[in-house]
This record gives C-alpha cells, sequence and structure tokens, in this order.
C-alpha cells in the first residue's frame, strides 16, 4: 500500500481500494518519530486509536489495525530547567521596563502556566479581595481557563483559585493602567476581549508572541541568555524556588494544579530534589551525633 505524503497524509487512507495493515501504521508512526517526541507520539497513536474503534462499531472497518501497533521512540525534547533565586531576582528586575512586566511577575510568583495566563481575563481577578470576610478572602485570580480547545485547563484540579502575593497585585494594578493606555492609542482598532494579557490592539497573543516578547523583557537579566530561556520555565523556576523553601510537595502540588503528587514529582523531578532530600536531613537530625 502506497500512503499520500502530502498535507492530507494520514495512515488509514484507502490508496487502490486495498485497506491499510499494520505495518502501513508502522511506518507512517516511524516518519512522525523523525520530528516528535515520545509522549506526541503516543497522544497521536491513541487519537488514531479512538477513530478506528469509533469507525469499526459503525461497521467502517472490521479491524482495528492500530492495536497492534507499538509507539517508536521519538525525539527527546529539550529538558525543563528553572532559575535560582538570584537569576529570578534578576529576570524580575530586566522585566520592570517592559510590557510584559505583569506577565513575568505573575507566572513566575504564581507558577501559572502560560496556557492559562493568556485566557486569563479581568473579570476573574480580584486585587481588593475581602478582609472583612470570615475567613478573610485575599486578592487572588481564579484561573479556570485555558487556550485549549473548549477553554478547559489542563485537568479537572486545573481549576483552582491562586491567593496572590503583594508583588503581584502591584503589577496587574499597572497592567490594567497600562492596558487602558494602549486601547486609547489603539483608537478604533482596539478589540475588547477582556484579556489581561493581550496585544497592543487587546487581541488574543499566541505562545509564539509571548515567547518573543518574554525573551525581549529578560534581555538585560545578568546572568541569564534569553535565548535558552522560554515562559514556561517561569512554572518551573515556581516550584524550584518554593522547593528550596521547604513547602511540602503536597502544598506544590495543589498550587500548580496537579491531580496527585506523582504528577508533580514525574514532571519536576529536578525541581523538587531538596524536598526529597528532607528525609536524610531529618534522619542525620535524629540519629546524628
Amino acid at each position: 500500500m502506497t500512503i499520500n505524503t502530502g498535507q492530507s497524509e494520514h495512515p488509514t487512507r484507502r490508496v487502490a481500494n486495498k485497506p491499510p495493515g499494520s505495518a502501513d501504521v508502522d511506518k507512517w508512526l516511524g516518519r512522525k518519530a523523525q520530528s516528535l517526541s515520545t509522549s506526541t507520539l503516543q497522544s497521536v497513536r491513541s487519537c488514531l486509536n479512538r477513530a478506528v474503534l469509533r469507525a469499526m462499531a459503525r461497521d467502517k472497518v472490521k479491524r482495528n489495525v492500530v492495536a497492534l501497533c507499538r509507539t517508536p521512540t521519538g525525539q527527546r525534547g529539550r529538558p525543563s530547567k528553572a532559575l535560582t533565586l538570584a537569576q529570578a531576582e534578576a529576570v524580575l528586575t530586566a522585566a520592570e521596563k517592559s510590557r510584559m512586566r505583569a506577565y513575568v511577575i505573575v507566572s513566575l510568583l504564581t507558577g501559572a502556566r502560560t496556557e492559562e495566563l493568556r485566557a486569563l481575563t479581568w473579570d476573574h481577578v480580584d486585587l481588593l479581595g475581602n478582609p472583612q470576610a470570615t475567613p478573610p478572602i485575599p486578592p487572588h485570580v481564579a484561573v479556570w481557563r485555558s487556550v485549549r480547545a473548549g477553554g478547559d485547563t489542563k485537568t479537572r484540579k486545573s481549576r483552582r483559585t491562586l491567593s496572590l502575593p503583594r508583588r503581584c497585585v502591584e503589577a496587574l494594578e499597572w497592567q490594567r493602567e497600562h492596558q487602558a493606555t494602549e486601547q486609547a492609542n489603539a483608537g478604533g482598532r482596539w478589540t475588547e476581549h477582556g484579556l489581561v494579557f493581550s496585544s497592543t490592539v487587546g487581541t488574543p497573543m499566541d505562545h509564539s508572541d509571548v515567547r518573543r516578547a518574554f525573551r525581549t523583557a529578560i534581555g538585560g537579566a545578568d546572568g541569564v541568555d534569553p535565548a535558552r530561556w522560554t515562559p514556561r520555565e517561569l512554572r518551573h523556576s515556581f516550584v524550584s524556588l518554593l522547593s528550596d523553601c521547604g513547602v511540602p510537595l503536597e502544598e506544590i502540588s495543589r498550587l500548580v494544579g496537579h491531580r496527585s503528587t506523582t504528577v508533580t514529582e514525574l514532571v519536576y523531578r529536578q525541581q523538587i530534589r531538596p524536598v526529597l532530600e528532607g528525609g536524610a536531613v531529618a534522619m542525620d537530625r535524629i540519629f546524628g551525633d
């Protein structure tokens, strides 16, 4: 069987009325493995498997050849890293004069995902809170949406309300004033979406917009090469800084919106090393000379 390699390429497309076999799917996945990571290949194979199962349920195909195929090993992704405290302070200082100032501060000091901040709207931001309530309600952001399909967050537990550090409150107050100035300058070109972080004309920013603006913002940070850092690594830095301060893994997991501490350990195993070593430190203190 010959598989079309153009834009319409698909492993289950019929050619000359001949149904594809598992070898065809293996070859297709093998080609994808030359440019995709292993985790992405697993997602691709899973989607393809579900599609064929639905086709079987409607008598479109007789068997699921995808189930006979294994996911090949893909390309290794660039390992994430975290800023040290000194680097984090340098990044915050460098970003002070940038229009991305508030984005960098909120991302680093709350650990919110880039896809969550890009979808954050002003009606989900409370910069005052309610100190008279019982218990008092601090200033906070409701991280309930993302730029994913349908606007859902990555998981159910990713829907969370995060208290804002004082520095975030100040940055968001500045962001509101700065955005009002940009809206006035844009005039009729402004398109209102209610976004906290938007383009200079109010429209949503995509991941490449944020990455470029982020690297420009931190260009003057001492000891930090902008080309080697991405916005998502502010979240890794958040985990690392909390871990260094002795915040328990369970609390870090809740703050970053993970389903369990297992996910936190898997994704951020380099950043949480100081927490995992806490047992040895305690035993030395208990049983040491």
